[in-house]
């Protein structure tokens, strides 16, 4: 073994002849080594270097063996540091720096897991320094790139590449040479895949057109299975009327061309275009263009002889195909393009839910006495049911009548006797007091004297729930209505003779309906105006029937799904009634023969609550379609396995089952069923690519089905 250190005034010559030489004792400037090792153990080749280096050296227990290495040149003290770890390296060893001018000596593969450092750009290490670098990428996935590095790395060693997808970054482990080589591959895949971009200004097409041709000629010309830097992509701007190109130098030299060759100056300074509008109703749009189009003729001037010279704007709607004719000079025709791209527009819905809940209970009492004689005294109380007049009159009305005979003298003398049968009685005035018996009526006759008792207690409850729904677009009103068309009377007109009399009659809705005009705010707020109306027939009367109305009209903010409430009314009356004869119906106990008392109590609670749910797209409007569509289904079901009465062999209709997947397309059904049987993505996406194609390759006009 031969370490030697001397001073840079040494020739060459006397370092190789000689065996084995001490510290040069001449002052020095710079140290410099000449190292000869020959079956040297390797431990003590590293305490050596250590001593040299003035450095605290730490060995790993399994870094064992013999290492033969002559070094023929003179190296200073950072090549004779490189030297070290070149050596290491060959025999599968790696050095980690520590702090306090430490370093530990372990096998390649443990020194990855150990403290490295982790280098940058302005460090990045050199020759076999073990490092770690964080690479970050803009264009390419990091995901798609680790692979290929790790076959370029030593992942059996030192060695390891990790990627990080939510950063897109690339962490590389290695020696410092080979970290720096791999980082210096990623700079250049990234460089290549990032595209530049070029702004085109056209001077008489639409940006939106030119955009749409060339997106249909890559699309139409197969170049979807291309690879990216063959595509360009291109955006246009509305805006500045100019097109955005991204790609490689190619692509976009070939796009910038096409570009240059369509926007040329039309033969005539008119342009005529058809509109397939897909959203909007083309008479509708007409009457919105109208205006701006007359603004637009004079450039927002007033007009005069210089602006009048431009050709007039038509705009006109042809109905059956839901499409618009313009008419108009370039640079107009540009500016409609954009007014009417952002009028046709998928318009938001809006499903209304109102929620109506009556609580009505009343409690009704009456006890009255009443009692009359043939002498003519008595009493009469008419607060509960019939009086004892009118049944009095009825039972004698309702008695029988004997046979007798009636005789009568004429202007001769002669007498004429007609004889008269037995005769029922006329039970119709005792039906109709009868008929205003409520509860329970006794009735006592004993001699000259009769009375009537009559005594009452009614409980009514009732639990009324509503929930009227409706679906409209923003901004659109809708109204909603269950319920009957009743008759009234409003006038009659008879002649003098009665010849022609004839009634006029007035139908009127009653049930429930609600109107509402719904407004989309910014997030999920809805601005609802509302009318609520419940409404029901209460009775008649001696001029027509009554009803009973309830009606809400107010204007809310609430948010999608959620429950508002509009209003209610809570309504307690007690209603107590007593007629009685003056100071005897106030003696106690006896006073009741002669009073009549009826009491009640009605209590109602009325609740009117909102919900607005907002449907942007399709997927929401089939959600709620479908859990109300088994909602009624269920209650079918229910129905069926209670079965109707007295009917056991009926079978009342059930909706068919809803199926979801039937209005799901072809080519998501494909990839749905490669996901179960466990095929892999790349096969699931190939097999699926026609009838995706067919989904996503919709025309451009509004004659498409879509």
């Amino acid at each position: 073994m031969t370490i030697t250190r001397i001073g840079k005034q040494f020739c060459a010559s006397m370092l190789l002849g000689a065996s084995v030489l001490g510290a040069a004792s001449l002052p020095v400037y710079a140290q410099q080594y000449a190292a000869n090792f020959k079956g040297t153990d390797v431990q003590e080749f590293i305490n050596i270097v250590g001593k040299n280096l003035n450095k605290t050296i730490i060995v790993d227990p399994t870094v064992r063996g013999k290492i033969n290495v002559r070094s023929y040149d003179l190296l200073n003290d950072e090549q004779y540091y490189q030297f070290f770890l070149n050596v290491l390296q060959v025999y599968g060893f790696a050095i980690v720096e520590m702090d306090n001018n430490i370093i530990k000596v372990v096998k390649d593969k443990d020194a990855k897991l150990s403290n490295i450092r982790v280098a940058d750009d302005n460090a990045p290490g050199i020759g076999d320094e073990m490092v770690t670098r964080i690479v970050p990428l803009y264009n390419v996935e990091a995901k798609q790139l680790a692979p290929l590095l790790r076959q370029l790395n030593d992942n059996a060693g030192g060695g390891n590449v990790v990627n990080y997808d939510p950063s897109n970054v690339l962490m590389i482990t290695g020696r410092a040479a080979t970290v720096n080589k791999l980082v210096e591959i990623v700079k250049r895949v990234d460089l290549q895949g990032d595209t530049a971009m070029d702004v085109v200004q056209l001077r008489h097409a639409s940006a939106g057109e030119m955009v749409r041709i060339i997106d249909t000629l890559y699309r139409s010309s197969g170049a979807k299975g291309a690879s990216p830097g063959q595509s360009p992509k291109v955006v246009a701007d509305e805006r500045t009327n100019a097109v955005i190109v991204s790609g490689d130098e190619k692509s976009r030299a070939r796009v910038r061309n096409l570009i240059e060759t369509l926007d040329g100056e039309l033969k005539t300074t008119g342009n005529t275009k058809v509109v397939y509008l897909k959203y909007a109703k083309a008479e509708d749009l007409v009457k919105v263009l109208s205006g701006f189009a007359e603004t637009l003729e004079n450039n927002g001037e007033p007009k005069t002889t210089k602006n009048s010279s431009r050709n007039r704007i038509t705009i006109v709607s042809h109905d059956e195909t839901n499409a618009l004719v313009i008419n108009a000079e370039p640079d107009q025709m540009r500016t409609l393009d954009s007014v009417i791209r952002q009028l046709d527009v998928r318009r938001a819905q809006v499903l209304v839910e109102a929620i109506i809940v009556e609580v009505a209970e009343g409690d009704d009492v009456g006890f009255g006495i009443q009692w009359a004689t043939t002498a003519g005294a008595g009493t009469q109380f008419n607060n509960l049911g019939p009086t004892i007049g009118e049944i009095g009159a009825g039972i004698w009305q309702a008695q029988p009548k004997k046979a007798n005979n009636t005789c009568t003298v004429t202007a001769s003398g002669a007498e004429n006797c007609t004889n008269n049968p037995d005769q029922r009685g006329d039970i119709s005035l005792l039906a109709q007091a009868l008929g205003k018996v409520n509860g329970m009526a006794w009735g006592v006759a004993f001699g000259d004297f009769g009375a009537l008792v009559q005594a009452v207690s009614s409980d009514t409850n009732s639990n009324v729930l509503a929930t009227p729904s409706i679906t409209t677009l923003d901004n659109q009103e809708a109204s909603f209505v269950v319920g009957d068309e009743v008759p009234i009377l409003t006038g009659s007109t008879a002649s003098s003779s009665n010849s022609n009399p004839f009634q006029t009659v007035e139908r009127k809705e009653v049930g429930i309906k609600l109107k509402v005009i719904p407004q989309i705010n910014e997030g999920s707020g809805v601005k609802l105006t509302i009318e609520q109306e419940v409404s029901n027939i209460n009775g008649k009367t001696s001029v027509d029937v009554t009803f009973g109305t309830r009606r809400l009209t107010t204007t809310v903010m609430a948010d999608s799904g959620k429950i508002v409430v509009l209003g209610g009314l809570l309504q307690e009356a007690v209603q107590e009634s007593v007629q009685k004869v003056p100071f005897l119906g106030d003696i106690p106990i006896i006073g009741h023969l002669f009073r009549s008392s009826s009491s009640g109590v009605t209590k109602k609670n009325l609740m009117v609550f909102i919900k607005p749910t907002i449907i942007r797209d399709d997927v929401t409007m089939q959600g709620i379609a479908g859990r109300k569509y088994n909602y009624f289904r269920g209650v079918q079901l229910e129905q069926q396995e209670r079965g109707v009465n007295l009917m056991p062999k009926v079978t009342p209709p059930i909706l068919d089952e809803w199926n979801p997947e039937d209005d799901i397309p072809e080519g998501v059904k494909k990839v749905l069923e490669g996901y179960q049987s466990g095929d892999g993505l790349e096969t699931r996406i190939r097999d699926s690519e026609p009838a995706l194609k067919v989904i996503t390759d919709k025309p451009q006009h509004g004659d498409d089905n879509d």
